[in-house]
């Protein structure tokens, strides 16, 4: 990845109850560096400036140790992190290190712990990793708005706790749901979306409790998380299955169908996890091609590896998850917070369902990683049952969604923002081109190497087993032909062979002779453990960038995204901030 793009947000506080807490989290608008007292709490009359960095990071505040930080918020992953960026508080150190690598560099340094306050929430002896060096990333974290990560992922994914095995190394969460007797222990959130003129409200985030106004997510379909776990036997994800044969609903408003590439996945459905550490959603190769191949001017950028479209091109395109449909705005399906050129220098737009390339699932456990373009279309319930482990007698954990985007509405809000009020949709530029005239991204050198070791990682299994079957066979033909054999100086085979030898061969006396000795076959077949080898994303896909537009976008080079997780996905090229 390039540079991160200069995003910062603006977090405050709003009133909190006795079971619950809101936390509202808001984007960043001015290109300002982000100070902590930025951070405060939020006045009654906080206004946002017209104009939007990306919609790439999502921020909230954190204490650790008595000072004031900002930190990502992460679903993918389990962790705490955080680099001060002036005063290291008191903490205690357990003698642990941990380096959790990413795209743009690494994030290494020493477990402590200390008091953390999380709104409400106290916990007096809170294991972390504390940051003293950042200089290996690409860019100044702190200049880009934040100051560390929060993993809002189940406990059994946190590094910290693989390393010291003990309750201060529990994930955050875990700790907090530890103080309440509350048998419903689960997190929402709500993402805003900038420069959506219709839009009324502003980015939270939730403990126990809902969004006022939004709690009809409770009478959503639950997306039972531990199916996919329990059928893949992999770490546990915040992840579900699209309905059946129904999964994806393209422009033309036909079902995409899309082989899973996850070996036990039921015929049909795709594995998908929800993670807010993507800005661009990550999707099988055919399916963005068959998003964005139709589109008249559409290009595919090998080196960036997305498509570009020309941005007044409307493409709605739904997902199914649980017996519910759930649109895309066309806002998010065709994004326009980058300052985009073509060849010719043009301004174009980035297809935001990116092609999954080669952040691909190294060991076949998942298809798509729905990141934020999805996430601002629904309002998440993230339920940690079990995982939260403050009960034992908890239910799996699961996801409920609800979805917040009307399609009427969000038609009006596209031409009015890209189509300058004038609804030209129904012209013939923007009507997509006839299936047989698809494009189709091509597949580099590179990729296929990587789908062929995906390949064999995923099934090795099926291969391991093929390879004793064909040991067996070897060994058994080898011990016919031996038994059937004849010693050279004549005297007959073993008893197997003896009676087909009788009617064949005439009958004669064997000469005496000692008998011949066979090396026994031996199986030496071992199995390697393919370890998922680190696979660096593109760095021209970092967080996102702003842009010259109307409402004051400042300009940067193209780099969409920041993904966040330790040693799970895979990497390379795709707009995430991953670590290996």
């Amino acid at each position: 990845m390039h540079s991160l793009i200069p995003l910062s947000l603006l977090l405050s506080f709003i009133d909190s109850c006795v079971y619950g807490v809101h936390l509202p989290v808001q984007i960043r608008t001015s290109n300002q560096p982000r100070t902590l007292s930025t951070f405060s709490h939020r006045a009654a009359n906080t206004t946002i400036p017209v104009g939007n960095y990306g919609n790439a990071q999502y921020f909230a505040n954190i204490t650790i140790g008595g000072e004031q930080v900002a930190v990502l918020l992460d679903t993918g992953s389990s962790d705490l992190w955080v680099n001060f960026p002036s005063t290291v508080p008191q903490t205690t150190n357990s003698g642990k290190s941990l380096t959790l690598s990413y795209a743009i560099g690494s994030a290494a340094g020493s477990i402590v712990s200390a008091k953390v306050e999380f709104y409400d929430y106290t916990i007096d002896s809170q294991a972390f990793l504390l940051v003293t060096d950042t200089s290996s990333f690409s860019t100044d974290i702190h200049t880009q708005g934040y100051d560390g990560l929060l993993g809002l992922g189940p406990n059994e994914g946190s590094r910290i706790l693989d390393e010291i095995d003990k309750d201060s190394a529990n994930s955050l969460l875990t700790n907090i749901f530890s103080q309440t007797s509350q048998t419903d222990n689960f997190i929402t959130f709500l993402l805003d979306r900038k420069a959506d003129p219709s839009e009324d409200f502003s980015a939270q985030l939730t403990l126990s409790e809902y969004v006022k106004g939004y709690e009809k997510v409770a009478d959503m379909p639950k997306i039972d998380v531990e199916t996919v776990h329990r059928l893949l036997q992999s770490e546990q994800h915040w992840q579900g299955l699209t309905d059946k044969d129904n999964g994806v609903i393209g422009p033309d408003g036909q079902v995409i169908l899309i082989d899973s590439i996850v070996p036990k996945a039921p015929d049909g459905q795709l594995v998908a996890v929800f993670d807010s550490g993507f800005t661009f959603t990550q999707v099988p190769r055919d399916l963005a091609d068959a998003i964005y191949g139709r589109v008249q001017g559409a290009v595919y950028d090998s080196k960036k590896e997305w498509w570009t479209v020309p941005c007044g091109q409307l493409l709605n395109i739904t997902f199914n998850f649980g017996g519910q449909s759930y649109p895309v705005h066309p806002m998010d399906t065709v994004d326009d917070n980058f300052n985009i050129k073509n060849d010719n220098g043009t301004r174009v737009c980035i297809g935001s369902f990116q092609p999954i390339t080669s952040a691909f699932s190294l060991l076949g456990n998942y298809d798509m990683i729905m990141g934020m373009n999805f996430l601002r279309n629904v309002y998440t319930k993230l339920d940690f049952g079990s995982w939260s482990g403050s009960n034992s007698s908890a239910s799996d954990p699961y996801i409920q969604l609800l979805s917040i985007t009307d399609v009427t509405q969000a038609h009006s809000d596209f031409v009015t923002v890209r189509l300058g009020g004038t609804d030209t949709t129904g012209d013939a530029k923007w009507q997509l081109l006839p299936s047989s005239e698809m494009q189709h991204s091509p597949v580099s050198e590179e990729e296929k190497k990587k789908k062929y070791q995906e390949m064999v990682l995923s099934r090795w299994p099926y291969i391991l087993t093929g390879c004793l079957a064909a040991v067996i066979i070897i060994v058994g033909i080898v011990c016919w032909r031996c038994c059937c054999r004849r010693n050279k100086d004549g005297s007959k085979g073993a008893l197997c062979c003896h009676k087909r030898a009788k009617a064949t061969v005439p009958k004669f006396t064997p000469s005496k002779g000692s008998e011949t000795s066979y090396l026994p076959l031996q199986d030496q077949h071992s199995m390697h453990n393919a370890s998922t080898a680190s696979l660096p994303y593109d760095q021209n896909a970092s967080y996102g960038g702003g842009y010259n537009h109307n409402s004051g976008y400042s300009d940067y080079s193209p780099n969409p995204a920041y993904d966040h997780h330790p040693n799970e996905y895979g990497g390379g090229g795709q707009t995430g901030y991953k670590a290996y």
